[in-house]
Formats: structure tokens, C-alpha cells, sequence
């Protein structure tokens, strides 16, 4: 029997992936770890949560989960604003949990990522790691050290002889989660937490969700202008109506 860890568990994609993974069979128990509680309509006989903030200093928690052979972060968060109207302590913290806290607790879980027995890593990322994200200057910046550093460490891990892998899930603005304040809404994410969980599951590096419908050519639209790609996501996002 496979046990995962979730963190940042607790609600939005998360959860949604928590949750379809405490639906398989093979799985007997899926530990969360978020600074938040589930909400009881959420729970599930498989969970066990302990509550943890991803800015503690102290991350010896995360030795304590030595059973499991299946690791997803999705703890981080972003707020639309330019970066004149961050504040300092905004920018300390959104690094410390979107990047930081990604790349310590990968380290705590390392020896068995970088063994020859089967161990399944992923982390949310973002489309915004990719490409220049006006009024995300911040949490791009986040992403795109995340991004940076799942390549490099994956050839690490492939020249070292392991067949493990860490996917990097990078998708757009994701309906039916909690990031833009909106509901958890297990229902509308089931289908993509499951389409990740198999991604995860075939130790792939890469997932761009809707990577044919919208990404590719967005991707092309940066490669050959970002300047004028990053003024169009400037407009973009100031008449989507998110910018508070």
C-alpha cells in the first residue's frame, strides 16, 4: 500500500488532489499539512492533518513522514498588484512559502527521491514561472525559481541513476479553487487533480495544463516578443476584472 503527502492540503487543488488520492485503492493514507484545518465537509476517513505554518523556522516536522512514497506541495499564494504597492513583508513571506519552503522540504524528503525504489514528487507551480506576469511580478518571480530548479535538479536525479522525478504542474488561473478568494469546489477541480495524480504517477517533469488549447501559443507569443507579450498580460489582466 502507497501513503502521500499533501501540503497545503487543506484546501483548493490541494484538497482536490488529497481527495482523489484517498479514493485509489492503493493508497491507505494521505497525510495533510497546512497551516489551515479541513472543513468537515471535506474530510475523509484516509486523512490525517497537522496543522503547520509553511514561515516556521523549524521544519523537523516533516522527518516524521518517513512512510510515505508519494509527496505533492501545493501551499503558496499570489495577489494581483503592481509591485509599488507590495510591502516588504508581502514579498519576505510570499518567497519564503512559494520558493523557500518547496526547496527545504524537497531536501528534507531527498534520499528518497534520489533512491532507486519508487518515490512520486510533484509541486505546483505556475504558467507565470514561464513568462513575464505583470501585476505578479513577485509571485512569477517565485515560480520561475521553482521551475528553474525542478530542471536542474531532475537531470541531477537522472544522472545519479534514478528513474524518480520531480513534476513541475504549471497551469493557468485554476476555477474552483480558494486562490483568488473564491470556494473550494471539489467537484470542478476532480478532473485535473486526477489528470496531475497520473502525470505524477508516470514520473513525468511537466504538466501545462490546457498546454494545446492556450499555453502553446502563448508560449510562442512570449519566445518571440516578450516585451510585447508582457504588455498584452498587463492589459489582459487590468480588464479581467481581478485587480482589486
Amino acid at each position: 500500500m502507497s501513503r502521500a503527502l499533501v501540503v497545503g492540503g487543506a484546501n483548493g487543488i490541494g484538497l482536490s488532489i488529497a481527495t482523489e488520492l484517498a479514493k485509489r485503492d492503493d493508497y491507505d493514507k494521505v497525510y495533510i499539512v497546512d497551516r489551515s484545518a479541513i472543513a468537515a465537509e471535506h474530510q475523509h476517513p484516509k486523512f490525517e492533518q497537522r496543522e503547520f505554518d509553511l514561515l516556521n523556522e523549524d521544519y523537523s516536522i516533516f522527518d516524521g513522514y518517513s512512510d510515505v512514497d508519494t509527496l505533492m506541495i501545493t501551499a503558496g499564494f499570489g495577489r494581483l498588484a503592481l509591485f509599488e504597492n507590495l510591502d516588504e513583508q508581502h514579498i519576505i513571506n510570499l518567497m519564503n512559502v512559494n520558493t523557500t519552503a518547496t526547496l527545504r522540504i524537497i531536501h528534507h524528503f531527498y534520499p528518497k527521491i534520489r533512491a532507486c525504489e519508487d518515490f512520486y514528487c510533484g509541486v505546483m507551480v505556475s504558467i507565470a514561472g514561464f513568462i513575464s506576469s505583470p501585476f505578479f511580478s513577485v509571485y512569477g518571480a517565485s515560480k520561475a525559481a521553482l521551475k528553474i530548479f525542478i530542471e536542474s535538479v531532475n537531470v541531477e536525479l537522472e544522472k545519479g541513476g534514478t528513474t524518480n522525478r520531480i513534476l513541475n504542474v504549471s497551469p493557468g488561473s485554476i476555477k474552483g479553487t480558494s486562490f483568488n478568494q473564491g470556494a473550494t469546489e471539489l467537484e470542478t477541480t476532480a478532473p485535473l487533480a486526477n489528470e496531475i495524480i497520473d502525470h505524477l504517477l508516470h514520473k513525468d517533469d511537466l504538466f501545462i495544463p490546457q498546454y494545446d488549447e492556450i499555453f502553446k501559443h502563448v508560449l510562442e507569443r512570449y519566445n518571440r516578443d516578450f516585451r510585447e507579450e508582457g504588455r498584452h498580460s498587463y492589459e489582459y489582466k487590468l480588464n479581467s476584472g481581478r485587480i482589486k
